[in-house]
């Protein structure tokens, strides 16, 4: 192991909730619950430490999140805002390394070089980011350290909320052993109530197991995660970030849907947001996919494979509707939650014909309802990024609108 090498995981804390209570300081101090309002069939999305003393937690229904916590002060998500707040974030982890990897909106690992002094240059540079995260955006976020990515990231969840731990090169091994298996990441539940089963509780048990009888448990990963629960991960920080896989939107409703126009209406409404949203990044997709989530909560998903990608809105809908009816027809029975999502994405193009200009008016038309929305949601705006002009991605997709639109 490279005992020079100093990885630090930073997570924002409690992200979605801090961030709700930067701007409405009034909220200091109490349970608050991001994610839906009371009553409604959405789940948790962020809950502050206040509320998570009640026992609530991320991906909990928000009817019992009220039921553990009925005192508590609940709030839609506002992405828009978040992603912003996101963008000031990642601004700072650039200033202070160029090896930089965004794990999720308030999460990332990076990497100090070369030669760093143990433990006064890495302990400098995280109370440094600590200190400007505070300042510049009145959140707190929480640092882990070490000498690779693993024990940095179990360093930090140890150090929640608003804390910084340091592991020291040489000592990785020692500090993970007595941990739970399943503080491991990678290791989800499943995994350790297997490994429970088999007398294993801790890393450090896990770490004296040969890797081939692990192999019962995590299959061709037995070695990584052997490796792992002694503190050894040459992985690096790999700063490129990576294109998205799929783009998705979906809702949980109020009450069941049985109409088949109710459905229609909001897939149609599913599928114009997500193709928004790909229009923004500058990506087209081809594989269309629904999810629907009946009354008694059996979840099913279908995929459509389109003959040429997208960009368009009715295009999505058209085979998300006839994707959903399919699974409809065989199980008739009220839905609960839709989903859209499309795949097989890649960078926006417009194939050019000659004397066509179709395929020119469809895009300027695309281009003029975004500008529409944008203008009926005041959060539109706040959303763009760094680096995008009038909400495209500057590229060859914006150059060739920009170039249209004067025309």
């Amino acid at each position: 192991m490279d005992a020079q090498r100093a990885v630090l995981h930073a997570d924002l804390d409690a992200f979605f909730a801090a961030a709700e209570v930067r701007r409405r300081p009034e909220l200091a101090g109490k349970p608050l619950i991001v994610g839906g309002r009371p009553g409604g069939r959405g789940v948790v999305s962020s809950a502050s430490y206040e509320a998570r003393r009640y026992g609530i937690r991320s991906g909990m229904p928000i009817r019992q999140a009220e039921r553990l916590c009925p005192q508590a002060v609940f709030l839609p998500v506002d992405f828009a805002y978040y992603r912003e707040l996101a963008a000031q974030f990642r601004a700072i982890l650039s200033d202070l390394s160029s090896l930089v990897e965004h794990l999720s909106i308030d999460e990332a690992c990076l990497e100090l070089g070369p030669a760093p002094r143990w433990p006064e240059e890495p302990a400098a540079a995280g109370r440094r980011l600590r200190q400007r995260v505070r300042a510049e955006l009145g959140l707190s976020v929480t640092v882990g350290i070490a000498t690779n990515r693993t024990v940095a990231k179990v360093a930090a969840d140890l150090a929640k909320p608003d804390g910084l731990r340091l592991i020291p090169p040489g000592q990785e091994a020692t500090f993970l052993a007595p941990l739970p298996v399943d503080y491991l990441p990678g290791i989800g539940p499943n995994a350790a109530r297997r490994l429970r089963e088999l007398g294993v509780r801790t890393l450090g048990q896990l770490a004296q197991i040969p890797p081939y009888w692990l192999r019962v448990v995590f299959g061709r990963r037995a070695e990584e995660v052997h490796q792992r629960a002694q503190g050894i991960d040459p992985r690096p920080v790999t700063p490129e970030e990576r294109a998205p896989k799929s783009i998705g939107h979906e809702r949980t409703f109020h009450r069941d849907l049985s109409e088949r126009s109710e459905i229609r209406q909001a897939l149609r409404e599913l599928s114009e947001k997500t193709a928004r949203e790909m229009r923004l990044e500058g990506l087209q997709g081809q594989v269309v996919s629904v999810k629907v989530r009946f009354d008694d909560f059996t979840t099913l998903g279908r995929q459509r494979r389109l003959a040429r990608p997208t960009i368009d809105g009715r295009e999505i809908a058209e085979a998300a509707v006839g994707l959903a009816f399919e699974l409809l027809d065989e199980w008739r029975r009220p839905v609960r939650l839709l989903g859209v999502r499309v795949s097989g994405l890649a960078p926006l193009a417009v194939q050019l014909a000659l004397f066509d200009p179709r395929p020119l008016r469809a895009l300027l038309l695309l281009r003029a309802l975004d500008r529409l929305a944008a203008r009926r949601d005041a959060a539109g705006a706040s959303s763009r990024r760094p680096g995008t002009a009038l909400g495209y991605p500057v590229g060859p997709a914006r150059l060739l609108v920009s170039a249209l639109e004067r025309r």
